[in-house]
């Protein structure tokens, strides 16, 4: 448990210092000023010399005067340097150094407002090594499947080449085509979905009938590998955008059918609860990891290092914010070596009058 500063004794002593130099320059000043008014109004009108002991008097209010400047400059520079280490940190900052930090630990709000700074800071650099980790991926993703297309390309130049192997090359330029497709479409679809806060393109659609036909686009993945589909749905009609919650069911049945093994199963089910409509779909692949379960959804996030499996990190954040727009939720559970559950609920929306 954090051990809480406790700040009252430092504002106290403050206080008190504040105070006691306060009352110390203001009875100086006004003993120097008494004096000077008596030898002003006295010994000068009457043009008595000035005593010995009094002659000092100017230069020790010369003296006070500047020694009062500079203690005055010092004393304010000393609050103000938190302020200035701050300034400093966000100037760091911007110019792209994610490791500083601030540790103003003055009174209760400098330590609230280091702790949210340093919160900031954390992000930021892991959003940054995100970011990295997505342009080297997407870069290798990219490049891998065009060195693949331009090599085939030309090996389908040779006359003499027989025409079985001519088919495997098509198929295998086919095949890198599809990927390209798909990689240049989530990165749109990203870009595109990060900045839609409105639906625009509502309407009343079979939902069942859109999550089959999902199922039915994915067929020669699903049938390549022989996976046993369970399917139990309930016909169910609902008000949202059919165009982005396809993106859904194709994304979280793709990602399925990716990670199941050979003759693998993946159940599916949609059905009612309450006023919302409530989607799963589980597999018996791989699983995954508390750490990975709790980061699948963060942008640029790859759950498999090792990059064996296609994939480039956004498809399941694009599905979060589709859902999210709609208004509903995604939750996940998985275990290693056992599979994974989504599992995906959609609050009824009233159509709008129009």
């Amino acid at each position: 448990m954090k051990k809480k500063i406790n700040h009252k004794p430092l504002r106290t002593v403050i206080l008190v210092l504040s105070l006691v130099i306060f009352v110390i320059m203001f009875a100086v000043m006004t003993l120097q000023g008494t004096l000077m008014y008596l030898y002003l109004k006295i010994w000068y009108q009457a043009d008595i010399p000035m005593p010995q002991f009094w002659r000092p008097i100017p230069f020790t209010i010369l003296v006070s005067t500047l020694v009062g400047v500079v203690l005055t400059i010092l004393a304010s520079r000393i609050p103000l340097k938190p302020i200035r280490d701050l300034i400093e940190a966000i100037n760091q900052l911007s110019e792209g150094n994610f490791h500083v930090r601030v540790h103003l630990d003055l009174t209760r709000e400098f330590v609230r407002l280091s702790e949210s700074f340093n919160s900031m800071a954390q992000e930021l650099e892991n959003t940054e090594l995100l970011r990295s980790d997505f342009i080297n991926n997407f870069s290798h993703e990219f490049k891998t499947p065009i060195v693949s297309l331009r090599g085939f390309a030309k090996l389908l130049k040779n006359p003499d080449l027989p025409e079985q192997e001519r088919q495997e090359y098509l198929d295998i330029i086919i095949h890198e085509s599809n990927r390209l497709s798909q990689l240049a479409t989530n990165v749109l679809n990203l870009s595109k979905i990060e900045n839609l806060n409105i639906l625009s393109d509502m309407e009343l659609f079979d939902l069942t009938e859109e999550v089959r036909q999902s199922v039915l686009l994915l067929e020669s993945k699903w049938q390549k590998k022989q996976l046993e589909l369970i399917i139990d749905m309930e016909e169910i009609e609902y008000y949202g955008s059919r165009n982005l919650l396809n993106q859904v069911w194709i994304n979280l049945i793709d990602n399925a059918i990716k990670f199941s093994p050979d003759h693998g199963k993946i159940k599916l089910k949609l059905h009612r609860s309450g006023t919302s409509s409530v989607f799963h779909i589980l597999d018996n692949g791989c699983g995954m990891s508390e750490e990975t379960s709790q980061q699948i959804f963060d942008r640029f996030y790859q759950g498999d290092l090792s990059h064996t499996t296609e994939g480039n990190g956004i498809g399941l954040t694009v599905v979060e914010k589709i859902i999210r727009l709609h208004g509903g939720n995604i939750t996940v559970h998985s275990e290693e070596g056992i599979g994974t559950t989504f599992v995906v609920t959609l609050p009824d929306i009233q159509p709008r009058n129009t």
